[in-house]
């Protein structure tokens, strides 16, 4: 029997990405600290989307753990493209948790 794809994120899928999203801007972070096209040119992009998924990353955890939250409402973003992406992962949680 084929296997219907998933077409929405559900809990353990946003863990995933998040585990996945964390280890892949660990390793691209300096690059994307030098490359820094968005949204100021002061060297820290890869830092910040580092930190902020770093942030998202614990709260999911938190969740799984059964500790409350509070960082899922985007607390822990660093500054510039940080709350933009805590805003695109805000969005995929109101479908996921």
């Amino acid at each position: 029997m084929a296997q219907v794809p998933q077409t929405f994120f559900d809990a353990l899928a946003v863990r995933a990405w998040c585990g996945l999203a964390l280890e892949a801007l660990g390793r691209a972070r300096e690059e994307i600290d030098a490359i820094n096209v968005y949204p100021v040119a002061d060297g820290d992009t890869g830092t910040n989307l580092y930190l902020t998924v770093e942030s998202a990353a614990a709260a999911v955890e938190a969740v799984f753990e059964g500790h409350e939250a509070g960082a899922a409402t985007g607390a822990g973003a660093a500054p510039g493209t940080g709350p933009t992406l805590a805003d695109a992962a805000r969005a995929m949680a109101h479908g996921a948790l």
